[in-house]
Protein backbone atom coordinates (compact mmCIF):
# COMPACT_ATOMS: atom_id res chain seq x y z
CA UNK A 1 0.00 0.00 0.00
CA UNK A 2 3.00 2.14 1.16
CA UNK A 3 4.37 1.48 -2.59
CA UNK A 4 1.15 2.12 -4.35
CA UNK A 5 0.75 5.79 -2.24
CA UNK A 6 4.10 6.82 -3.30
CA UNK A 7 3.43 5.90 -6.89
CA UNK A 8 0.32 7.80 -6.80
CA UNK A 9 2.00 10.83 -5.46
CA UNK A 10 5.11 10.64 -8.19
CA UNK A 11 2.31 10.25 -10.80
CA UNK A 12 0.39 13.07 -9.28
CA UNK A 13 3.88 15.37 -8.76
CA UNK A 14 5.15 14.91 -12.51
CA UNK A 15 1.18 15.34 -14.08
CA UNK A 16 2.13 19.04 -12.49
CA UNK A 17 4.86 19.52 -13.59
CA UNK A 18 3.88 18.59 -17.26
CA UNK A 19 1.23 21.00 -17.22
CA UNK A 20 3.34 23.90 -15.63
CA UNK A 21 5.90 23.26 -18.03
CA UNK A 22 4.27 22.96 -21.24
CA UNK A 23 5.69 25.81 -23.13
CA UNK A 24 3.66 28.14 -25.76
CA UNK A 25 6.06 28.96 -28.00
CA UNK A 26 9.63 30.77 -29.18
CA UNK A 27 10.45 32.96 -26.44
CA UNK A 28 7.75 32.12 -24.05
CA UNK A 29 9.44 28.45 -24.40
CA UNK A 30 12.62 30.30 -22.57
CA UNK A 31 10.78 32.26 -20.07
CA UNK A 32 8.68 29.38 -18.88
CA UNK A 33 9.62 27.44 -16.24
CA UNK A 34 9.59 23.72 -14.23
CA UNK A 35 6.71 24.39 -12.01
CA UNK A 36 8.30 25.54 -8.42
CA UNK A 37 7.49 23.66 -5.32
CA UNK A 38 4.50 25.16 -2.82
CA UNK A 39 6.40 27.58 -0.47
CA UNK A 40 6.21 27.35 3.13
CA UNK A 41 3.46 30.06 4.52
CA UNK A 42 5.35 32.79 6.96
CA UNK A 43 4.12 33.14 10.04
CA UNK A 44 1.43 36.16 11.44
CA UNK A 45 2.40 39.44 10.52
CA UNK A 46 0.43 41.83 13.37
CA UNK A 47 0.55 44.93 11.13
CA UNK A 48 -2.15 46.23 13.30
CA UNK A 49 0.85 47.01 15.67
CA UNK A 50 3.76 47.56 13.32
CA UNK A 51 4.96 44.53 13.69
CA UNK A 52 5.61 44.72 17.45
CA UNK A 53 4.78 41.46 20.06
CA UNK A 54 1.42 41.11 20.76
CA UNK A 55 0.58 40.04 24.32
CA UNK A 56 -3.24 39.85 24.01
CA UNK A 57 -4.84 36.80 24.88
CA UNK A 58 -8.45 36.25 23.54
CA UNK A 59 -11.10 35.27 25.46
CA UNK A 60 -12.65 31.57 24.99
CA UNK A 61 -15.62 29.78 23.74
CA UNK A 62 -17.48 27.70 26.16
CA UNK A 63 -15.78 24.73 24.48
CA UNK A 64 -12.72 26.52 25.12
CA UNK A 65 -10.97 28.22 21.52
CA UNK A 66 -10.13 31.60 21.51
CA UNK A 67 -12.97 33.71 20.50
CA UNK A 68 -13.42 35.60 17.41
CA UNK A 69 -17.06 35.87 16.54
CA UNK A 70 -18.10 39.18 15.93
CA UNK A 71 -18.70 41.60 12.83
CA UNK A 72 -15.48 42.80 11.62
CA UNK A 73 -14.61 44.82 8.39
CA UNK A 74 -11.81 45.97 6.18
CA UNK A 75 -13.25 50.12 6.26
CA UNK A 76 -10.04 50.94 7.81
CA UNK A 77 -7.92 50.19 5.04
CA UNK A 78 -8.92 53.10 3.28
CA UNK A 79 -5.70 54.60 1.11
CA UNK A 80 -3.79 51.29 1.90
CA UNK A 81 -2.77 49.57 -1.36
CA UNK A 82 -2.25 46.60 -1.98
CA UNK A 83 1.37 46.68 -3.21
CA UNK A 84 5.00 49.10 -2.26
CA UNK A 85 4.29 52.64 -4.31
CA UNK A 86 0.61 51.80 -4.98
CA UNK A 87 -2.38 49.32 -5.28
CA UNK A 88 -1.98 47.51 -8.73
CA UNK A 89 0.29 44.60 -7.78
CA UNK A 90 3.85 46.12 -8.84
CA UNK A 91 5.27 43.42 -11.25
CA UNK A 92 2.64 41.63 -12.47
CA UNK A 93 2.71 40.38 -15.48
CA UNK A 94 5.91 40.20 -17.32
CA UNK A 95 7.26 41.92 -20.64
CA UNK A 96 6.49 45.47 -19.46
CA UNK A 97 8.84 48.41 -19.49
CA UNK A 98 11.70 48.06 -17.41
CA UNK A 99 11.34 50.13 -14.66
CA UNK A 100 14.38 51.28 -12.22
CA UNK A 101 15.02 49.37 -9.16
CA UNK A 102 14.61 50.85 -5.90
CA UNK A 103 17.40 51.16 -3.50
CA UNK A 104 15.92 49.25 -0.91
CA UNK A 105 12.79 47.46 -0.15
CA UNK A 106 9.92 50.42 0.70
CA UNK A 107 8.90 50.45 4.44
CA UNK A 108 6.20 48.43 5.66
CA UNK A 109 5.40 51.18 8.23
CA UNK A 110 4.80 54.68 8.31
CA UNK A 111 7.29 56.59 10.83
CA UNK A 112 5.52 58.42 14.14
CA UNK A 113 5.31 61.41 12.15
CA UNK A 114 3.52 60.07 8.90
CA UNK A 115 1.76 57.85 11.42
CA UNK A 116 0.62 61.04 13.01
CA UNK A 117 -0.61 62.78 10.17
CA UNK A 118 -2.57 59.68 8.87
CA UNK A 119 -4.32 59.69 12.47
CA UNK A 120 -5.67 63.42 12.17
CA UNK A 121 -6.68 63.28 8.25
CA UNK A 122 -8.82 59.78 9.16
CA UNK A 123 -10.34 61.41 11.85
CA UNK A 124 -10.96 64.57 10.20
CA UNK A 125 -12.44 62.55 7.33
CA UNK A 126 -14.35 60.57 9.49
CA UNK A 127 -16.07 63.57 11.30
CA UNK A 128 -16.33 65.52 7.97
CA UNK A 129 -18.25 62.43 6.91
CA UNK A 130 -19.94 61.56 9.76
CA UNK A 131 -22.10 64.96 9.30
CA UNK A 132 -22.13 65.42 5.51
CA UNK A 133 -22.75 61.78 4.66
CA UNK A 134 -24.41 61.35 0.85
CA UNK A 135 -25.50 57.89 2.74
CA UNK A 136 -25.54 55.38 5.68
CA UNK A 137 -24.38 52.47 4.18
CA UNK A 138 -22.44 53.63 1.26
CA UNK A 139 -19.34 55.03 0.35
CA UNK A 140 -17.72 53.73 4.17
CA UNK A 141 -14.74 55.27 5.20
CA UNK A 142 -12.09 54.79 7.59
CA UNK A 143 -12.36 55.68 11.68
CA UNK A 144 -9.08 54.49 13.04
CA UNK A 145 -5.51 54.65 11.41
CA UNK A 146 -2.88 51.97 11.69
CA UNK A 147 0.64 51.89 10.72
CA UNK A 148 1.06 49.90 7.46
CA UNK A 149 1.93 51.49 4.08
CA UNK A 150 0.66 48.13 2.06
CA UNK A 151 -0.86 44.74 2.55
CA UNK A 152 1.78 43.03 1.22
CA UNK A 153 4.14 41.71 3.48
CA UNK A 154 5.81 39.17 1.58
CA UNK A 155 7.87 38.85 -0.87
CA UNK A 156 9.62 42.06 1.25
CA UNK A 157 9.79 44.10 -1.37
CA UNK A 158 6.32 44.91 -1.65
CA UNK A 159 5.80 44.07 -5.18
CA UNK A 160 3.15 41.42 -6.92
CA UNK A 161 4.84 38.41 -8.72
CA UNK A 162 5.35 37.81 -12.16
CA UNK A 163 2.78 36.23 -13.55
CA UNK A 164 4.05 32.76 -16.19
CA UNK A 165 3.73 34.19 -19.34
CA UNK A 166 1.06 31.63 -20.94
CA UNK A 167 -1.46 32.58 -18.24
CA UNK A 168 -1.43 36.34 -18.53
CA UNK A 169 -4.40 36.54 -21.17
CA UNK A 170 -6.59 34.30 -18.61
CA UNK A 171 -8.12 37.65 -16.86
CA UNK A 172 -11.94 37.94 -15.48
CA UNK A 173 -13.68 39.17 -18.19
CA UNK A 174 -15.07 42.53 -17.97
CA UNK A 175 -18.90 42.35 -18.93
CA UNK A 176 -20.47 46.02 -19.35
CA UNK A 177 -17.34 47.61 -18.11
CA UNK A 178 -15.43 46.32 -20.57
CA UNK A 179 -14.73 46.93 -24.50
CA UNK A 180 -17.18 44.17 -25.29
CA UNK A 181 -18.77 42.77 -27.54
CA UNK A 182 -20.96 40.33 -25.30
CA UNK A 183 -21.95 37.23 -26.89
CA UNK A 184 -22.33 35.11 -23.77
CA UNK A 185 -22.66 34.93 -19.64
CA UNK A 186 -19.17 33.99 -19.91
CA UNK A 187 -18.19 37.14 -20.76
CA UNK A 188 -19.23 38.88 -17.65
CA UNK A 189 -17.48 38.67 -14.52
CA UNK A 190 -18.35 36.14 -11.73
CA UNK A 191 -19.28 39.71 -9.82
CA UNK A 192 -21.29 41.30 -12.20
CA UNK A 193 -22.85 38.08 -12.56
CA UNK A 194 -23.68 37.88 -8.65
CA UNK A 195 -22.65 34.73 -8.13
CA UNK A 196 -18.93 35.68 -6.31
CA UNK A 197 -16.18 37.92 -5.90
CA UNK A 198 -13.91 35.31 -4.54
CA UNK A 199 -11.84 34.27 -1.21
CA UNK A 200 -9.40 37.59 -2.15
CA UNK A 201 -12.17 39.83 -3.53
CA UNK A 202 -14.49 39.44 -0.86
CA UNK A 203 -12.45 40.33 2.26
CA UNK A 204 -10.36 43.39 0.22
CA UNK A 205 -11.48 47.26 1.29
CA UNK A 206 -14.22 48.18 -1.31
CA UNK A 207 -16.27 51.50 -1.40
CA UNK A 208 -19.06 49.20 0.93
CA UNK A 209 -20.34 45.80 1.68
CA UNK A 210 -16.89 45.12 3.80
CA UNK A 211 -18.79 43.22 6.63
CA UNK A 212 -17.31 39.90 7.64
CA UNK A 213 -19.00 38.18 10.24
CA UNK A 214 -17.44 35.23 12.23
CA UNK A 215 -19.50 32.69 14.31
CA UNK A 216 -18.20 29.81 16.07
CA UNK A 217 -19.65 26.16 17.17
CA UNK A 218 -17.24 23.28 18.60
CA UNK A 219 -15.46 21.89 15.37
CA UNK A 220 -16.47 24.66 13.08
CA UNK A 221 -15.87 28.59 12.35
CA UNK A 222 -18.29 29.65 9.85
CA UNK A 223 -17.15 33.46 7.77
CA UNK A 224 -19.54 35.26 6.20
CA UNK A 225 -19.44 38.33 3.67
CA UNK A 226 -21.61 41.12 3.18
CA UNK A 227 -21.26 41.81 -0.61
CA UNK A 228 -22.12 38.93 -2.29
CA UNK A 229 -23.32 36.79 0.71
CA UNK A 230 -21.08 34.07 0.87
CA UNK A 231 -20.53 31.49 3.56
CA UNK A 232 -17.57 29.71 4.10
CA UNK A 233 -17.22 27.03 6.98
CA UNK A 234 -13.62 26.34 8.41
CA UNK A 235 -13.69 22.66 9.77
CA UNK A 236 -11.36 21.85 12.83
CA UNK A 237 -12.44 18.87 13.68
CA UNK A 238 -10.10 17.13 11.72
CA UNK A 239 -12.20 15.68 8.36
CA UNK A 240 -10.11 15.28 5.13
CA UNK A 241 -10.28 17.77 2.23
CA UNK A 242 -13.08 16.82 -0.30
CA UNK A 243 -11.84 14.10 -3.15
CA UNK A 244 -9.72 16.54 -5.50
CA UNK A 245 -12.29 16.36 -8.21
CA UNK A 246 -14.99 18.54 -6.63
CA UNK A 247 -13.65 21.72 -7.30
CA UNK A 248 -16.15 24.75 -5.80
CA UNK A 249 -15.37 28.86 -6.37
CA UNK A 250 -14.57 29.16 -2.65
CA UNK A 251 -12.47 26.18 -2.35
CA UNK A 252 -13.09 23.74 0.68
CA UNK A 253 -11.52 25.02 3.75
CA UNK A 254 -9.85 22.64 6.81
CA UNK A 255 -8.49 24.17 9.78
CA UNK A 256 -6.64 23.85 12.91
CA UNK A 257 -6.01 26.08 15.86
CA UNK A 258 -2.20 26.60 16.56
CA UNK A 259 -2.77 28.62 20.23
CA UNK A 260 -4.09 32.13 19.73
CA UNK A 261 -4.51 31.71 16.05
CA UNK A 262 -6.90 29.84 13.50
CA UNK A 263 -5.34 28.73 10.67
CA UNK A 264 -7.14 27.36 7.24
CA UNK A 265 -6.02 26.05 4.72
CA UNK A 266 -8.40 26.14 1.49
CA UNK A 267 -7.80 23.85 -1.93
CA UNK A 268 -10.27 22.14 -4.16
CA UNK A 269 -10.07 25.81 -6.12
CA UNK A 270 -11.63 26.26 -9.62
CA UNK A 271 -9.55 28.46 -12.23
CA UNK A 272 -12.65 30.80 -12.37
CA UNK A 273 -11.76 33.30 -10.00
CA UNK A 274 -8.82 36.00 -9.21
CA UNK A 275 -7.16 37.33 -5.95
CA UNK A 276 -8.00 41.23 -6.94
CA UNK A 277 -10.18 43.65 -5.27
CA UNK A 278 -13.79 42.63 -6.06
CA UNK A 279 -12.27 39.34 -7.74
CA UNK A 280 -10.53 40.96 -11.11
CA UNK A 281 -6.88 40.49 -12.35
CA UNK A 282 -5.97 37.25 -13.51
CA UNK A 283 -7.72 33.98 -12.65
CA UNK A 284 -5.76 31.78 -11.15
CA UNK A 285 -5.04 27.83 -11.69
CA UNK A 286 -7.03 25.25 -10.15
CA UNK A 287 -3.11 24.34 -8.22
CA UNK A 288 -4.15 27.50 -6.24
CA UNK A 289 -3.85 27.02 -2.18
CA UNK A 290 -4.81 29.63 -0.14
CA UNK A 291 -3.38 29.49 3.53
CA UNK A 292 -5.44 32.24 6.35
CA UNK A 293 -4.33 33.16 9.70
CA UNK A 294 -6.63 34.85 12.17
CA UNK A 295 -5.81 35.98 14.98
CA UNK A 296 -7.42 37.92 18.18
CA UNK A 297 -4.78 40.74 18.89
CA UNK A 298 -6.86 43.26 21.03
CA UNK A 299 -10.75 43.18 22.08
CA UNK A 300 -11.36 44.89 18.88
CA UNK A 301 -8.62 44.01 16.40
CA UNK A 302 -8.57 41.00 14.60
CA UNK A 303 -5.41 40.27 12.18
CA UNK A 304 -5.75 38.73 9.10
CA UNK A 305 -3.48 36.69 6.38
CA UNK A 306 -3.80 35.14 3.32
CA UNK A 307 -0.79 33.95 1.65
CA UNK A 308 -1.80 32.95 -2.22
CA UNK A 309 0.24 30.17 -3.61
CA UNK A 310 -0.06 28.94 -6.68
CA UNK A 311 2.81 27.08 -8.91
CA UNK A 312 1.32 27.40 -12.44
CA UNK A 313 0.26 31.43 -12.44
CA UNK A 314 2.75 33.21 -10.10
CA UNK A 315 6.42 32.77 -10.22
CA UNK A 316 6.21 33.04 -6.11
CA UNK A 317 3.62 32.73 -3.72
CA UNK A 318 2.76 36.08 -2.29
CA UNK A 319 0.99 37.25 1.17
CA UNK A 320 -1.27 40.12 2.35
CA UNK A 321 -1.91 41.08 5.89
CA UNK A 322 -4.09 43.70 7.62
CA UNK A 323 -6.30 44.31 10.78
CA UNK A 324 -10.01 43.73 11.03
CA UNK A 325 -11.94 46.11 12.55
CA UNK A 326 -15.55 46.01 14.17
CA UNK A 327 -18.17 47.12 11.77
CA UNK A 328 -20.26 50.74 12.46
CA UNK A 329 -23.53 49.20 13.09
CA UNK A 330 -22.70 45.82 14.00
CA UNK A 331 -25.12 44.09 11.53
CA UNK A 332 -24.15 42.65 7.89
CA UNK A 333 -26.59 44.55 5.33
CA UNK A 334 -28.91 42.21 2.74
CA UNK A 335 -27.20 42.26 -0.59
CA UNK A 336 -29.86 41.33 -2.80
CA UNK A 337 -27.75 40.90 -5.86
CA UNK A 338 -28.35 37.30 -7.32
CA UNK A 339 -27.35 35.29 -10.28
CA UNK A 340 -30.95 35.05 -11.66
CA UNK A 341 -31.26 38.89 -12.44
CA UNK A 342 -32.47 39.95 -15.97
CA UNK A 343 -29.09 42.11 -16.37
CA UNK A 344 -27.30 39.65 -18.44
CA UNK A 345 -30.22 38.98 -20.53
CA UNK A 346 -30.85 42.93 -21.01
CA UNK A 347 -26.88 43.57 -22.13
CA UNK A 348 -26.77 40.63 -24.47
CA UNK A 349 -30.04 41.49 -26.07
CA UNK A 350 -28.79 45.48 -26.39
CA UNK A 351 -25.95 43.76 -28.01
CA UNK A 352 -27.23 41.92 -30.49
CA UNK A 353 -29.68 44.62 -31.28
CA UNK A 354 -26.32 46.89 -31.64
CA UNK A 355 -25.02 44.02 -34.54
CA UNK A 356 -28.53 44.68 -36.57
CA UNK A 357 -27.97 48.55 -36.28
CA UNK A 358 -24.33 48.32 -37.63
CA UNK A 359 -25.29 45.53 -40.75
CA UNK A 360 -28.03 48.28 -41.05
CA UNK A 361 -25.49 51.00 -41.10
CA UNK A 362 -23.63 49.38 -43.39
CA UNK A 363 -25.61 48.16 -45.80
CA UNK A 364 -26.36 52.35 -46.38
CA UNK A 365 -23.03 52.98 -46.63
CA UNK A 366 -22.22 54.04 -43.29
CA UNK A 367 -19.32 52.45 -41.72
CA UNK A 368 -19.06 53.64 -37.90
CA UNK A 369 -17.49 52.22 -34.65
CA UNK A 370 -19.36 50.02 -32.43
CA UNK A 371 -20.88 51.63 -29.44
CA UNK A 372 -19.43 50.56 -26.08
CA UNK A 373 -22.20 48.93 -23.66
CA UNK A 374 -21.38 51.43 -21.35
CA UNK A 375 -21.62 54.54 -23.87
CA UNK A 376 -20.47 57.47 -21.35
CA UNK A 377 -23.65 56.06 -18.82
CA UNK A 378 -23.89 56.13 -15.10
CA UNK A 379 -20.76 55.43 -12.93
CA UNK A 380 -20.39 54.68 -9.35
CA UNK A 381 -23.52 56.12 -6.87
CA UNK A 382 -25.05 56.96 -10.38
CA UNK A 383 -22.29 59.58 -10.83
CA UNK A 384 -21.18 60.43 -14.95
CA UNK A 385 -18.25 58.14 -15.77
CA UNK A 386 -15.36 59.97 -15.38
CA UNK A 387 -13.78 61.71 -18.73
CA UNK A 388 -17.07 60.85 -20.92
CA UNK A 389 -18.66 63.99 -22.35
CA UNK A 390 -19.10 66.79 -19.69
CA UNK A 391 -17.84 64.23 -16.87
CA UNK A 392 -14.68 65.65 -15.59
CA UNK A 393 -11.66 63.61 -14.96
CA UNK A 394 -10.97 61.00 -11.61
CA UNK A 395 -9.90 63.09 -8.88
CA UNK A 396 -10.11 60.87 -5.77
CA UNK A 397 -13.80 61.48 -4.98
CA UNK A 398 -15.39 60.69 -1.66
CA UNK A 399 -13.14 58.19 -0.02
CA UNK A 400 -15.56 56.10 1.32
CA UNK A 401 -14.29 52.49 -0.17
CA UNK A 402 -13.40 53.57 -3.05
CA UNK A 403 -10.08 54.83 -3.89
CA UNK A 404 -10.02 52.19 -6.78
CA UNK A 405 -6.66 53.19 -7.51
CA UNK A 406 -5.27 52.17 -4.67
CA UNK A 407 -6.90 48.83 -3.73
CA UNK A 408 -5.67 46.05 -5.93
CA UNK A 409 -5.33 44.90 -9.79
CA UNK A 410 -8.78 46.40 -10.63
CA UNK A 411 -11.97 47.07 -9.17
CA UNK A 412 -15.51 47.34 -10.84
CA UNK A 413 -16.94 49.82 -9.67
CA UNK A 414 -14.09 52.19 -11.22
Amino acid sequence: MRKLGSLGVFAAVMALATYAGTPLSGQQQQQQQMPRPYGTPPPLVVTAFGGQPVLYTAPRTPWGDPDLQGVWSSDDMENVGIAAGGGRGGRGARGGAAQPAPAGPPPLYLDEAALTARREQVAKGANTRDTAGESLFRFDYARRAFPQTRLLVDPADGRMPAIWPNVQNRVMPRGTYGPGPLNSWQDFSLYERCITRGIGGSVLRVIYGNGNRIVQAPGVVAFSYEMLPDTRLFYTDGRPHLDQKIAQYLGDSRARWEGEELVVETTNLTDLTAFGVNGNGTRHSKAMKITERFRRVASDVIQYQATWDDPLTYEAPFTVSFPLTPLDGGDLLPYDCHPGNTAISMSLSAERLEDRRLAEDLAKGIKRERRSVQDCGAGVGSAPVAGCGDAPAAAGGRGGRGGAANTGEDTIEK
